[in-house]
């Protein structure tokens, strides 16, 4: 029984071409090199990305919790994707306001969706360049909502 594969001397080229082929076979091979990572990321490789506050929505938590999960669609300004991205901590959905600008990150678990809710795989960092964390602690107040206050006023 023969081992399968060319020997010999001039058997380079072939061997070569052979193991190029087979290396496709591999999974972590081929993952770092389609390319999909660039593609298939709506943040295109990047650990946090900008946009834009589209709407306000509120998403169903999965069984057998029982909860609405704060949420917003926003859209991405280095491509145009919308992604949908939860919004943490009691009450600071308030904080957002829509066409906002807010700085989004990974939700935790590489790409895919977190605990009970379904779908949502980023969270809200900053709102209007302010920390959202910050503001729910009031340590600083929001360049948006210290507008709205002063119009009112």
């Amino acid at each position: 029984m023969g081992s399968g594969k060319p020997r010999g001397m001039h058997a380079a080229r072939k061997l070569r071409m052979r193991r190029r082929t087979q290396r496709w076979a591999d999974k972590d091979y081929k993952n770092a090199h389609l390319g999909t990572r660039w593609k298939a990321n709506p943040f295109g490789g990047s650990s946090h990305a900008k946009g834009i506050v589209v709407e306000k929505v509120s998403v169903e938590a999965k069984q057998p919790n029982s909860a609405i999960r704060k949420c917003v669609r926003v859209q991405l300004i280095k491509n145009g994707r919308k992604v949908t991205a939860f919004v943490p901590r009691d009450g600071c959905l308030n904080m957002i306001e829509e066409n906002d600008e807010v700085l989004i990150a990974g939700f935790g678990r590489s790409g895919h969706a977190v605990g009970d809710i379904p779908g949502v795989r980023f969270k809200v960092v900053k709102v209007a360049g302010v920390g959202l964390y910050a503001l729910f602690r009031e340590k600083k107040r929001s360049k948006v909502l210290k507008m709205a206050a002063i119009e009112v006023f």
